[in-house]
């Protein structure tokens, strides 16, 4: 048997009429059985012609790969067929056993359109999708790319960002947040954004002490003078507010509101 680092690397192209995503469900299952192997895996999504279907298996017999499709459609099924038989590359029908099972058991004929199951849960993939999307814009990360969050939070440290933040990716929008230092210019990055789609928050300077005197505690020991000190907290807030003003964008003083409430704000502030 040839060893792992003389094999040529496979590739796995995924066709599909929709979004994907049951292909690459089942593949990433199936390759974790080996440990996850380094694979090239080539998605061609919305396929809605037996035009496209053909294309997409030339390149495949070209690139010497795999084919794993969830086509629905029964002439683009039929396509697929014929044209990997007759180029001879390797077909993986992810639902076309199942399909055939069901269609003998419930005697009815699938009803061929792709997109039902994605349909089905789109909320719950949404969902997920805003989650992964606020994991990794939380607290001034991914930067490059804070462009695709549907609202950005700024404000000062303690303000409760990150957890409003997470309420609103439950809610199924992405949410990212970063974090406004007195004495440093906010990163461009935000300062590109349409203003309409960042939301600073507020609080008073009292309140503020005392949620960051409760972190301190938490922290131990530790140089958190200025931190917790109300004059340079009240100082900090204006520098803040000043900020804000000059960028133009919204605020909210999130005192003495819960968490529930500070997003319900910022949905009320969101496009519909």
């Amino acid at each position: 048997m040839p060893s792992s680092a003389s094999v040529k690397p496979l590739t796995i192209c995924i066709l599909s009429g929709s979004t994907g995503r049951t292909c690459d469900e089942v593949l990433r299952a199936a390759l974790a059985q080996f440990g996850q192997p380094g694979v090239r895996v080539v998605r061609r999504t919305l396929l809605r012609s037996e035009a496209e279907v053909v294309r997409e298996v030339r390149y495949a017999a070209d690139a010497q790969a795999v084919i794993c499709h969830s086509l629905v459609v029964p002439k683009l099924r039929e396509t697929l067929v014929q044209e990997a038989t007759r180029l001879r590359v390797p077909t993986i029908d992810v639902l076309g056993p199942l399909l055939t099972m069901l269609q003998d058991y419930f005697g009815q004929t699938p009803q061929g359109l792709p997109g039902l199951a994605f349909q089905m849960q789109r909320e719950r993939l949404e969902r997920i999708d805003a989650v992964d999307f606020t994991l990794a814009h939380d607290d001034g990360c991914g930067l490059a790319d804070l462009d695709q969050a549907d609202v950005v939070l700024v404000g000062a440290s303690r303000v409760a960002k990150s957890v409003t933040c997470f309420y609103l990716a439950y809610e199924g929008i992405r949410a990212a947040n970063v974090p406004l230092i007195p004495g440093f210019e906010p990163p461009p990055e935000l300062t590109a954004l349409d203003r309409r789609q960042v939301v600073g928050l507020t609080m008073n300077a009292n309140r503020l002490q005392s949620l960051r005197q409760a972190r301190i505690k938490t922290l131990g020991d530790g140089a958190f003078d200025k931190y917790g000190n109300l004059h340079d907290i009240e100082t900090e807030l204006r520098d803040l507010e000043r900020l804000m003003a000059r960028c133009g964008w919204r605020r909210l003083d999130v005192s003495y509101m819960s968490v529930e409430e500070i997003s319900k704000e910022i949905l009320s502030l969101l496009p519909s």
